[in-house]
């Protein structure tokens, strides 16, 4: 079954030619012009995925992306940011509420596209794995599914697999640049990449509670997950 995209996007010009390649690369594409379209179509049939312009008219980008983090039912759902190239605040304010990934205007359409497919895939169960347990903190790959003391956590796709790529490294260093490559795809760091990989991070430990203390901070090199103890 095909994955069915959500454009958020009030510009027509960029708008059509998003949802020609999204067509033409086999997604089911809805589309909205404004924030307030965007929430009541996520909520009468939520979407694999949202592409989210942040300049709409209205209510803004970061206030969707904010409503649907903070609603337990789209909680974890795919947010993909499009900002223009200017907005770098806005572009790091929206990493920190919880979109997975962003494209900076003008874009490529190749390279949403891979945007795109690199966020569905990996908010897909993989090949089967076994739960990984560490104290109160249960890790399951294959269910995608995250619990404290028996509680299931509500994490983003970009979150799960920031957490997954540290237990997999049984106690060693993971740089940022390997991060970035591993869970966001990207070939080369620059400062606000780095950055998203610390504001995920936090947002990480924030989740995980107590648990999130066996995230350690690597001191200008990057972060160690504490299989051990917490």
């Amino acid at each position: 079954m095909a994955s069915r995209v959500l454009l958020v996007e009030d510009e027509p010009d960029i708008r059509d030619l998003i949802v020609l390649h999204l067509r033409h690369d086999g997604y089911e594409v809805g589309t909205a012009v404004s924030g307030e379209d965007a929430l009541a179509q996520v909520r009468q049939a939520p979407p694999d995925l949202v592409i989210l312009d942040l300049m709409l008219p209205g209510m803004g980008g970061l206030e969707v992306c904010r409503r649907l983090r903070q609603d337990r039912v789209t909680a974890s759902l795919p947010i993909v940011m499009l900002t223009a190239k200017a907005d770098e605040v806005d572009r790091v304010v929206g990493l920190e509420l919880g979109a997975d990934d962003y494209v900076v205007k003008p874009f490529s359409p190749k390279e949403l596209l891979a945007r795109v497919r690199a966020v569905l895939r990996r908010t897909r169960p993989g090949p089967s794995a076994p739960p990984s347990t560490f104290g109160a903190l249960a890790v399951d790959p294959a269910a995608y599914r995250v619990t404290v003391g028996g509680e299931p956590v509500t994490l983003t796709p970009k979150e799960f697999d920031l957490l997954r790529a540290l237990v997999d490294a049984h106690g060693r260093v993971l740089s940022r640049e390997f991060l970035l490559d591993r869970v966001w795809g990207y070939a080369r760091a620059g400062e606000i990449e780095s950055r998203t990989v610390d504001v995920h991070v936090r947002r990480l430990r924030v989740k995980l509670g107590v648990e999130g203390r066996r995230i350690r901070t690597v001191k200008s090199v990057g972060y160690r997950f504490e299989p051990d103890s917490a």
